[in-house]
């Protein structure tokens, strides 16, 4: 991929350490206009049946209690799309004037009657006027030209309702649903997930309609980012600036869910990209909107927005300075050092140091749980690499695998400095007599890099550190500066969340050490917060690992949100399934509740299970379906069983 238009930020700002955000131009929704200087807004989606317009209105008001601006509701048929007026009109009647989204996939029928009652259409080029059967078809260009006249001949006349009624339209691509006509040219890439939207503003801009709202979710996160990314560089160049949605699709529900969507979501928001956001729980919708409010206000709070002509935004390519691919995930190369870098997976480090460290059963929040009976310990798939201990010294024996890590005068006085490593910062590494003759750590604040002092550093992983309140720039800005100058150091990534809620610390601490993961950037990660448990922040820093796809701790359920179409208790079935199936660590389980996104986002999923029907369910293997019509009581021990046949089951311990 050339690089001749990247901003340097990683993403899209005019700077590598100050955060600013992209200027796209206003679009109007009913009341509450985006993008342009307008705050970055926050939909979410009914779960309710369409045709049910109390419970649909019901559920909506609460929605936007919780605080949500726009309200999405799905219209897979014209006879939903036509309900969405009797929801609307009660909405008014009670007082509720919000936007409402209507979410169209498959039927361009259903779409000019909901274009004529709601404020904003969603259409998914993947299926609007297209086809997803998993075929490959090799066309010429002609052949290729003839497919997007046709689609332009079903797509105008609802461009032409949303001019005529002054309806927006967002531009939905999903990963999932990619048509067999991108796949083929394209492949299953963020640049066909961009192709695809493409094609369909391109269509717009044709018919001289600019009311458009575009997006590209993901249940990958680092597909869905680099998408957004190369999205915006290919609007660039076409002279666009559309306002952006952000959403990672089916992010599952609890700690996973929030941390998924953090990784994705804050990244791109810390890039200057997104104008409305929506984070998709696997739990009912008005948890949704409090979660992407607080993710958006950490933004708002800081921003600086540029004013002037979007090109005042781009840098030129330098190499010098553009030191890495933004829209490719290819991970630093590092000179491994005692399992730190090189091909080992990320480490996580944990601080101990106020801690009771009389009592070996303080481990047990960190992955080591101890048997006082047997007196040892068993290991869990997310136990800790290391510990930091600081100055305190231990009363108990730690385990064989559990590096400790001290400050260097503290580290000097030990008797028995076996899996113990000494804490520098540079001037004394650099004046030391004594160090370990396998691995030092040296703290380093980014900031204040210099890549001179780092050069001949041997046997040495770097700790590094910010106070800067733009983190997650700062320290991506000292990455550049060790690719520009060709270190391989490997590096430790430290951050503090003191003083912040437990859901505030999982979506600051997801966005800053995540977007920095995303980008190739780190070796480990060792995060700090005053406050939080041990435990949380155990789970909080291999769930930020998981979600960036760089160390895979556990089974990864990729649960989609629920909507109207979906014909069973996704909520329930989704913590069915779990409690099944948590321990099989690596296997990841895609639960759908239908099947626009199903099959799609099976390509990113071991196996699948996909609402079919009422009290039918299909099972998959990959995107290959196994088993239809499987009745639901029945089909979890049928998905187990497909699993097992894979050879890829694991009794539970215990079992």
């Amino acid at each position: 991929m050339q690089k001749e238009a990247i901003l340097l930020n990683g993403g899209y700002c005019n700077s590598l350490t100050q955060y600013s955000r992209f200027v796209t131009r206003e679009v109007q929704i009913g009341d509450t206009p985006m993008g342009a200087h307008h705050p970055i807004r926050v939909q979410s989606m009914t779960t309710t049946d369409t045709m049910d317009t109390i419970g649909t209105v019901e559920q909506t008001i609460r929605m936007v209690e919780s605080g949500c601006e726009y309200i999405r509701i799905t219209a897979p048929s014209i006879k939903e799309a036509e309900n969405l007026g009797n929801i609307k009109k009660e909405l008014r009647l009670r007082g509720y004037n919000v936007p409402l989204v209507a979410d169209i996939h498959f039927t361009p029928n259903a779409a000019e009657v909901a274009a004529r009652i709601v404020e904003k259409v969603r259409v998914n080029p993947g299926n609007y006027a297209d086809k997803k059967k998993f075929e490959s078809i090799d066309y010429t260009d002609a052949a290729y030209q003839a497919e997007l006249n046709r689609i332009y001949d079903k797509f105008s006349p609802l461009v032409k309702i949303c001019k005529e009624y002054g309806t927006a339209m967002r531009i939905g691509t999903n990963h999932g649903s990619l048509s067999d006509r991108i796949m083929s040219r394209y492949g299953d890439t963020p640049l066909g997930m961009v192709e695809s939207a493409m094609e369909f503003i391109r269509m717009c801009e044709d018919l001289n309609y600019y009311n458009l709202v575009i997006s590209m979710k993901a249940s990958n996160t680092q597909v869905m980012v680099q998408a957004y990314r190369l999205l915006v560089q290919t609007m660039v160049k076409e002279g666009m600036n559309y306002p952006l949605h952000l959403g990672v699709t089916e992010a599952g529900d609890g700690e996973d869910g929030r941390i998924k969507s953090a990784v994705g979501i804050g990244t791109l928001l810390a890039d200057g990209l997104g104008d409305t956001i929506r984070v998709s729980l696997t739990e009912d919708p008005e948890f949704e909107a409090p979660v992407a409010r607080a993710l958006a206000n950490r933004f708002e709070k800081s921003r600086s927005l540029k004013v002037g002509t979007l090109e005042s935004e781009l840098i030129t390519h330098n190499p010098q300075l553009v030191t890495y691919n933004p829209f490719q995930y290819h991970r630093r190369t590092t000179t491994e050092v005692e399992n730190l870098g090189g091909h080992q997976v990320p480490r996580v480090i944990i601080n101990l140091e106020k801690e009771n460290l009389k009592d070996p059963a303080i481990l047990n929040a960190v992955g080591f749980n101890y048997s006082a009976l047997l007196d040892k310990y068993n290991l869990s798939d997310q136990a800790c690499d290391m510990v930091y201990l600081g100055d305190a010294l231990p009363s108990f024996s730690f385990p064989g695998g559990l590096k400790q890590l001290y400050n260097y005068q503290t580290w000097l006085g030990l008797a028995d400095q076996q899996n113990c490593h000494p804490l520098f910062n540079l001037a004394d590494f650099r004046s030391a007599e004594v160090k370990d003759d396998k691995l030092n750590f040296v703290k380093v604040l980014a900031e204040d890099l210099e890549v001179e002092q780092l050069i001949g550093l041997d046997k040495v992983v770097l700790m590094l550190t910010t106070a800067a309140e733009n983190a997650m720039q700062t320290i991506r800005h000292a990455f550049t500066k060790l690719l520009a100058a060709d270190l391989k150091i490997p590096i430790i990534i430290e951050r503090n969340f003191d003083g912040l809620s437990l859901e505030d610390f999982q979506l600051y601490s997801s966005t800053d050490l995540g977007g920095l993961l995303i980008d190739g950037f780190g070796d480990g990660i060792f995060i700090n917060a005053d406050g939080i448990s041990l435990s949380v922040i155990n789970s909080t820093s291999f769930g930020i690992l998981q979600a960036t796809r760089t160390r895979i701790s556990k089974t990864e359920y990729i649960s989609c949100p629920s909507c109207g179409r979906t014909l069973f208790d996704l909520q329930e079935t989704t913590q069915a399934i779990r409690a099944r199936t948590s321990h099989l660590k690596g296997i990841k389980i895609g639960i759908m509740g239908c099947i626009v996104n199903g099959p799609g986002e099976m390509a990113d999923a071991d196996y699948g299970y996909v609402g079919a029907g009422v009290d039918r369910i299909t099972l998959y293997r990959g995107q290959e379906v196994v088993k239809k019509n499987v009745k639901t009581a029945n089909a979890i021990d049928e998905l187990i069983g497909i699993i097992q046949e894979d050879g890829n089951w694991i009794p539970p311990v215990g079992s």
